[in-house]
Parts: structure tokens; sequence; C-alpha cells
């Protein structure tokens, strides 16, 4: 199973570049619908629009909730049923559905339809995610897998910078779907790359579905995805409500909220980059590590958000210590899941999606009891020192039952050594 050999140099560039382009367009396409729902509202949604604006936008924001339903279903399902195939041609198809499904959204006519193509776009998202994956822990060879996994993930981070501001201003000056045209684009194009690029890489010929969902059996597969929604809740608490801790808490006008933006990605790309070293050397240091700072961050930021000089830092260092933990988490379960790899990779992203409704809605809950814009900042950092106390059972747990293996083979070996 997996590749032949370690391809060469060259080779594994560029089908770790090909993937990137397909997490860059899902980076788009999951995030530039953010800056887009009063654009969408008033396209869609005219009778609602003159009636109540505000009304309009918030029945389009069920678009991104939506996305995200497509992936925490997609994910295992599809991971499920593929990981037989070989997985180069499964990231082909993959690639090739997200193109499908955007360009529906594109030509859609109505809300309804929509919704529906975007819960469709949401199905594979997670599946490529772990296929691709497992073939670039592959594609660099023994002691690199985590920052194979980092520079797939680059292009989710990487979108947060360049994508979501370009596609967000030629969908605020051209329409809405223009935006999406060119997300169907940079599929098209990742679809092309990875079918050339992407080297064979076999598939579990033996696996079927059932025994694929025997990896929700394992305990340290449920502390690990646990850690991915309730450790990232924190960070999506802060990234949700970004705009008004800007405009209404550090008095800043909305042209900074965009700026703001732009030093969260840039800070997600460094440590997404940096965690993927980090985590090859030590994975456990930089889980618990990424995830403390995290907690540190996001209380400071709470404390210093009326200045926005602060805010800018802290929001960078946010996005770092964020997603540091992210390669981290995707190679922890690969690690923790036995035979099962092609689902638990896929799982993560389940996990995130589901840390991105939590970590929203429980900013949103302590907002509307009238605690401020400042609360969802101090609720991020509960969350990830959650996060961290998960982190530290999980390890504690594995360490355990490491030594009462330990213990066991020794005790087997004596009673061997006496009856001979």
């Amino acid at each position: 199973m997996g590749l032949s050999r370690v391809p060469t140099r060259r080779v594994a560039t560029w089908a770790l570049i090909s993937l990137a382009v397909g997490s860059f367009g899902i980076g788009m396409t999951e995030f530039v619908i953010m800056g887009l729902l009063p654009e969408i509202a008033r396209d869609l949604l005219p009778s609602v629009w003159a009636i109540s604006p505000d009304d309009a936008i918030a029945q389009a924001g069920w678009l991104i909730s939506l996305y995200a339903l497509g992936v925490v279903v997609g994910a295992p399902t599809i991971s499920g049923l593929v990981a037989r195939f070989p997985r180069n041609r499964v990231i082909v198809a993959l690639a090739a559905a997200l193109t499908l499904f955007t360009v529906l959204t594109v030509i859609a006519p109505t809300f309804e339809l929509v919704a529906l193509s975007r819960f469709a776009a949401g199905l594979p998202h997670g599946a490529f995610f772990g296929m691709g994956a497992l073939i670039a822990a592959d594609v660099l060879g023994p002691g690199k897998r985590a920052k194979g996994v980092a520079i797939v993930l680059m292009g989710l981070t990487v979108a947060n910078v360049v994508g979501v501001p370009v596609g967000t201003f030629l969908g605020q000056a051209s329409g809405w779907r223009l935006a999406f045209l060119v997300v169907a684009a940079i599929f098209a194009a990742g679809t092309v790359m990875v079918w050339v690029f992407v080297p064979a890489h076999a598939g579990d010929a033996g696996r079927t579905f059932r025994a694929e969902l025997a990896v929700f059996r394992i305990g340290q597969v449920w502390l690990t995805l646990a850690i991915g929604a309730i450790g990232f809740g924190g960070f999506f608490a802060v990234y949700s409500y970004i705009s008004p801790l800007v405009t209404e808490i550090s008095g800043s006008p909305l042209w900074v909220v965009p700026i703001v933006l732009v030093v969260m990605g840039i800070g997600m790309t460094v440590g997404n980059l940096l965690g993927g070293v980090l985590a090859d050397k030590n994975l456990r240091a930089t889980l618990i590590g990424g995830l403390a700072v995290l907690v540190v961050v996001q209380a400071l930021l709470a404390a210093t958000a009326a200045y926005i000089v602060p805010l800018i830092v802290f929001i960078f260092l946010i996005g770092v210590a964020s997603a540091v933990t992210s390669p981290a988490i995707q190679t922890r379960l690969m690690d923790v899941a036995g035979d099962n790899q092609a689902i638990a990779a896929a799982l993560n992203h389940s996990a995130l999606n589901i840390g991105n409704s939590l970590g929203a809605a429980l900013g949103g809950v302590v907002i509307a009891l009238g605690w401020g814009f400042v609360m969802p900042s101090w609720v991020g950092a509960a969350l990830a020192a959650l996060g961290v106390g998960i982190a530290v059972v999980a390890f504690a747990l594995e360490t355990r039952s490491a030594a009462r293996g330990a213990r066991r083979r020794v005790e087997v070996a004596a009673g061997d050594t006496v009856l001979r």
C-alpha cells in the first residue's frame, strides 16, 4: 500500500504543489463567501432583502453552514468508500468533483439550488485533504510526514492571504458569481495538475467501508478529534467576530478589517510551515505547546483589543499558534488510526468544521447575552485551554497503555523462559 518507492525530489515537489493548488481552491471556496453574503442575499433573496437586508444576510449565512455540513458528512463517508482504490486516481476524481460543484454554484439560478450546490461542494473537501495528506506523507519519505502535510495545507492558509481578499474584491466589484468562477478555474487547474504530477499511489485493495469504520472504535482517534474540534473551536470563536472587534472595540474604520484578516492569514501560513517542521521533531510538544500559546495570546488579545496595534500583533500570533497545531493533529490522526488511514486522515476536517460551528456559536451566545465583542476572545481562550487538557489526557493514557504493554511483554518473556 502506498508508493512503491520514494519519488525523486522533483517529482515530490510537483506532486505537493499540485495538491496545494487544490487546497488553495478549497480555502477560497470555503471562506470567500463570508465577505460576499450581502451581494448573494441581494441577488438570490430580493424579496427578503427589500423587507429586511439583515434577515436576508442571515438567511444567506445558511450557505456557510451547509458547506460545513457537507464537509462533516462527506469526509468519513467518501474516504471510507474509496479507501481500496488507487489514491492518485481518487484525488483526481475529488478535484474534478470540486470543480463541477463550484461551476453549479456559479450557474444555479435560485437560492435553493445554490444551497444544494454548496452542500455538494463540501462533500469532497475532507476526502481531498485526507487523501492529499496520505500522499504527501509518503512522497517526502520517512521523517518528513508532517512537513508534507503542512505543504498541502499551505494552500489553505495562502488562500486566506491572497485568494479570499482578491475573490472578495472581484465579487463585490463584478458580482459574487465571478468570485466562484475564479474558484472553479483554480479547481480545474488543480485537477489537471494532480492528474499529471501526482505519482501512482496504491490504495488498500482489501479495505472495505465497514472495515474503515473500525476507526471509530479507537479511543485515541476520538480524543484527537476532540482536540481538533474543541481546541480549534477557540480559534474560530475569535475569527468569526474579528470585524466587530476591529470596528467596535478598537474604533478602527471598516477598511482596516481586510488588513487584519490578511495579517491573520500570514500568521497561519507561517504557523503551518513551522508546525510541519516541529511536529516531525516532537509531535506531542508541538500540539500541546501550540494550544497553550493559543490560550495565552487569545487572553492577551481580549485584554488589549481596545488598541489597534496590539490587536493586530495578537491576531497574527493567534494565526501562528493555531496553524502550528494543524499538521500535528493531522499526523496524529494517521498515527493512531492503525489500518484505517483513509478515513482517519479525512476526519480531521470534519472535526475542524465542527470546531468552526462550535466556536462561532459560543461566541454568538456571549454576544447575544450582552457581554460584548471582546468576550468571544475569552471563550476562545477557554476552548483552547480545554484542548490542552484533552491532549494531556490523551498522551497520558497512551503512555500508560504503552507501559502496560511493555510490562506484559516482559512477563510473557519471563514465563516462556521458566517453561523452557
